[in-house]
């Protein structure tokens, strides 16, 4: 397990994977690939590279529209929502992915009865292009993308990242909070 952790760390694992042309989820470390998404809310488009300019970033991608309006995805949200003061200082990216077909109107059903602080943004990922470039797409029948939590530094380094393959496990706003505090020394 060392051996895998230490490769990961290196960034080896990245580059081996793109010169096969897979894409890698980054890891702890690496430097996030930069995407740009529109807000499902309407707007300009958010650059991940100019959030993670501006200051820390939680980005969360979340499995979308499996379907349905994911269930665990909303209480995730809700719990973000909620503890939303333990997440001041951080610019939180939520990324809903899904078919390119019927994207906005499952994000505006998505986004209804919620109250995101100014310090969130829900982005639509249309067609999974920002899940496939991080390696997340949950590729069988009825799944979208694994849910997934990074943190950015300042300068865009991935200090957190936990990816769930299954559909519980999520980062609550406590370990997302405990998370960047130990980032901070």
């Amino acid at each position: 397990m060392r051996i895998a952790a230490r490769l990961a760390a290196s960034g080896i694992v990245s580059t081996v994977a793109s010169l096969w042309g897979a894409t890698a989820t980054p890891g702890v470390g690496d430097t996030a690939p930069d995407f740009a998404l529109s807000r499902a809310a309407g707007g300009s488009a958010v650059r991940l590279s100019q959030a993670a300019a501006a200051g820390k970033v939680a980005l969360i991608v979340l499995r979308g529209y499996p379907g349905y309006q994911c269930p665990l995805c909303n209480r995730q949200v809700q719990d973000l929502i909620r503890n939303a003061k333990l997440l001041d200082g951080l610019h939180v990216i939520l990324i809903y992915p899904g078919p390119s077909a019927s994207m906005e109107a499952n994000a505006k059903e998505f986004l209804a009865g919620k109250a995101f602080p100014g310090n969130f943004d829900l982005l639509v990922d249309p067609g999974y292009k920002v899940t496939d470039l991080y390696g997340l797409r949950w590729d069988k029948p009825g799944e979208t993308a694994y849910p997934s939590t990074f943190l950015l530094d300042k300068g865009g380094k991935v200090t957190f990242a936990k990816v769930s393959r299954e559909h519980g496990g999520r980062t609550t706003a406590a370990e997302i909070a405990k998370a960047a505090q130990l980032t901070n020394k």
